[in-house]
C-alpha cells in the first residue's frame, strides 16, 4: 500500500499545549534562533552560521518538499505564546517501503517539558493513521541522550549504526501495540 501523502492543504496537528503547522516566512526570525543554536546543532551536526536569507530559502524548500511529496514539515508554536518553538517533520519517504525518516528539534529552554513528547505523539499518529505508514525511522546522534531516550519511550528500537549515528525504528505493528496499553 503506498503512501498516502497530505492533500493540497497543510495537516495541521493540535495537542494540548501545541499547534504543529506549516512554516510560513514570518516565522524566519525564530526559526534563524532555532536553526543558529548551538545546543540544537551539536547534535545533528548542522552549522550555527545561519543567515536571513538561508532561512528565507529554507522556508521555501519546505513549501516545495511540500507541494512534490517528498516531506511534511511542521512548526512547533507554543499556544500558550503563539511563539515558534521547534520544528518535527517526516522527510525520506520511501513511497516502495512506504517509510519515512522522522526529525525533531526544539529550543532548548522548551526542553524537559515534555514537549516534544507530546509532538511526536500527534506526529506518530498522523503518520500511520493517515499516510499509511509501515515504519518510521530515526537517526539520532549518540550523544542525544534526551533524544534516544524519547525514541525508546516511544516505542522505536535500535537496529543498527551507521556512519556514526544511531538508526532506530518502529513499524505500525509495534506502535498500535503501544496506543492500545
Amino acid at each position: 500500500m503506498p503512501v498516502k501523502f497530505p492533500s493540497v492543504q497543510f495537516p495541521e496537528l493540535n495537542t494540548d499545549r501545541l499547534l504543529l503547522r506549516a512554516l510560513k516566512f514570518a516565522d524566519a526570525e525564530q526559526l534563524l534562533a532555532i536553526r543558529s543554536n548551538d545546543d540544537i546543532n551539536r547534535y545533528i551536526g548542522r552549522s550555527s552560521v545561519q543567515s536571513p536569507e538561508a532561512i528565507s530559502q529554507f522556508i521555501e524548500a519546505r513549501m516545495k518538499d511540500m507541494a512534490d511529496k517528498q516531506g511534511v514539515y511542521w512548526g512547533i508554536e507554543l499556544k500558550s505564546t503563539g511563539k515558534l518553538i521547534g520544528t518535527i517533520c517526516y522527510w525520506n519517504l520511501n513511497y516502495e517501503v512506504v517509510s519515512a525518516e522522522i526529525g525533531y528539534e526544539l529550543l532548548p529552554s522548551e526542553q524537559g517539558k515534555g514537549l516534544m513528547k507530546e509532538a511526536v505523539d500527534s506526529v506518530l499518529a498522523y503518520g500511520f493513521n493517515k499516510m499509511e505508514l509501515d515504519t518510521i525511522t530515526a537517526w539520532p546522534s549518540p550523544a542525544n541522550v534526551r533524544s534516544v531516550q524519547l525514541l525508546e519511550r516511544h516505542r522505536f528500537s535500535y537496529t543498527e549504526t551507521i556512519e556514526g549515528q544511531l538508526v532506530y525504528k518502529i513499524n505500525r505493528i509495534t506502535w498500535q501495540t503501544s496506543t492500545a496499553e
